[in-house]
């Protein structure tokens, strides 16, 4: 291999980055504790890792790079418009990063750059109509509609905000009954444990009892599952994927998500075109491989 691309996926507890070969192969990772100045996350934190990125690369040439952070991203003009989780708002992150490493860049979504490698090479390969929805503290989706990725400046696919229950909890966004306030990880433990009287801190302890048949957990399962087929049966009647490949923590909890949730959609569908409902296939490096693909596209 003679030239790499950096991919880097900023979350706002940790920024995993990597190597990746033309191929979309992970020649070499890295994970990183995400470094703050005051409340923002620190830009110069990501210069860095691009130096130390080419350094591995051994005699291979770094030609481009990928970068995906969470919140509103405009990726056309490669502009952070609100990343709340990262206290960044109108930061052109593109031409900071390109000022200082002097190759390419390319700025992606976290969610929408996850969903491009899950339809590229993983869950939803091959097809035209496609969501991926990863579901874990937060609920968003990336949605391919006639082979093309949906963008709209950076605000489509936030699924985890339309109202399932508008009588319910009050979401982070402010609104009442969002998807997210009924089955996002977080609000899954916490609801359990509001419930039960039991402290649990992750969704996959509410799993775990949900298969050891705790009626507590069951029902606070069965409603999270009631909530994601509502908002899906939106998100199948108006865009009609193929697909529909569910990543995210959440995911890992296999069958105890998937075949109820496979069941209350078919009992909701009618005239809609049924997606095959599969869980996401590439896991933790999705995001890494989705910005090593905008980072090929931008040095090519």
């Amino acid at each position: 291999m003679d030239r790499l691309v950096a991919a880097i996926d900023i979350g706002g507890t940790s920024i995993k980055s990597a190597l990746v070969a033309e191929d979309l192969r992970v020649v070499h990772t890295l994970r990183t504790p995400t470094r703050r100045i005051a409340d923002s996350v620190d830009v110069d934190q990501i210069i860095e890792l691009i130096e130390e990125l080419r350094g591995k690369a051994g005699t291979a040439t770094v030609v481009g790079v990928g970068v995906a952070a969470p919140g509103i991203i405009d990726e056309r003009l490669g502009i952070a418009r609100a990343a709340v989780n990262l206290g960044w708002r109108d930061l052109p992150l593109r031409d900071r990063l390109t000022d200082a490493a002097g190759i390419p860049v390319a700025l992606g979504h976290d969610v929408r750059t996850g969903g491009l490698a899950e339809f590229t090479v993983g869950a939803a390969t091959g097809v035209r109509n496609a969501l991926f929805m990863p579901i874990g503290t937060g609920i968003a989706a990336a949605v391919l509609v006639d082979g093309h990725r949906l963008d709209a400046d950076g605000y489509a696919g936030e699924i985890g905000h339309i109202v399932v229950d508008p009588g319910g909890q009050v979401c982070g966004c402010g609104t009442r009954g969002c998807l997210e306030t009924v089955a996002s990880a977080a609000f899954i433990a916490r609801n359990y444990a509001e419930r039960s009287g039991r402290p649990v801190t992750r969704a996959a302890e509410v799993a775990a009892a949900v298969t050891a048949g705790d009626p507590d957990a069951v029902a606070v399962w069965d409603r999270a599952v009631e909530g994601l087929a509502a908002a899906l049966t939106t998100a199948i009647t108006l865009l009609a994927p193929e697909v529909l490949a569910i990543g995210g923590g959440l995911s890992e909890s296999g069958d105890t998500l998937l075949t109820p949730l496979r069941a209350s959609l078919e009992g909701r569908l009618t005239f809609q075109r049924e997606p095959t409902l599969v869980r996401a296939a590439l896991g933790d490096n999705a995001g890494c491989i989705g910005a090593g693909i905008l980072a090929w596209r931008a040095a090519t």
